[in-house]
């Protein structure tokens, strides 16, 4: 059992895109996948809308009916569950968290994205939540940009995902149409590279687990 848990204090940082992509990603590896879209914009759901009840679910949230809602999808048989969360609302955000094994903090690699970074990484170290920030919405191809990126991120205490997610047409194009990376090229490398955060995330809630069960029988 999985949660995952999208934050970040700054809008167009790619929330939703991770979350949608990262769901559809669990479903194709066998899991049943569920988003908690609390974000008031809908976004996730509107997305669901069009896809016309296909898979990965979307249900919405108020902030404090979040950990409500996930412990329903694990007695409904969820396996994987990610949380949508709105830009600039820090309850809904210490809600998602709560409810969270880990974090994901998308970020663009622009000083703007960057600055937005310290309030959700404050956020995380107060609720004492393993938390990694992913680079997203970046050129594929910038390997100064990131670096120098990574710097000023790990001067906030917040450790970096090893994968990013590009900037690329495939995820734009899937979403106005209600689709996933997977679906409009799923040999592409918008879908591998999701793939990539995918299986990644799923390790570190593993690890974490694994050690929480050998803390617990000391």
């Amino acid at each position: 059992m999985t949660t995952i848990a999208i934050v970040s204090q700054k809008g167009g940082a790619g929330k939703t895109t991770l979350a949608i992509n990262l769901a559809a990603a669990a479903e194709r590896t066998g899991e049943v996948a569920l988003i908690i879209d609390a974000d008031p914009q809908a976004t996730a759901s509107q997305w669901a809308a069009w896809r016309e009840e296909a898979p990965p679910e979307v249900i919405d949230s108020a902030p404090p009916r979040i950990a409500a809602k996930v412990e329903q999808a694990k007695a409904a048989g969820a396996t994987f569950i990610v949380i949508d969360t709105p830009p600039h609302a820090d309850s809904t955000a210490s809600k998602a968290m709560e409810a969270a094994d880990l974090v994901l903090i998308p970020c663009r690699p622009s000083a703007f994205d960057l600055a937005a970074i310290r309030t959700t990484a404050r956020l995380v170290q107060l609720l004492a939540k393993p938390a990694w920030v992913v680079f997203t919405a970046g050129p594929a191809q910038a390997e100064r940009i990131h670096a120098e990126a990574a710097e000023l991120v790990a001067s906030f205490g917040v450790p970096i995902c090893p994968y990013r997610i590009a900037d690329r047409a495939a995820f734009r194009h899937a979403s106005a149409a209600g689709r996933t990376a997977f679906e409009i090229e799923p040999d592409g490398k918008a879908a591998r590279e999701i793939e990539r955060v995918h299986m990644w995330a799923c390790e570190h809630v593993n690890m974490a687990t694994n050690k929480q069960v050998r803390g617990g029988s000391r």
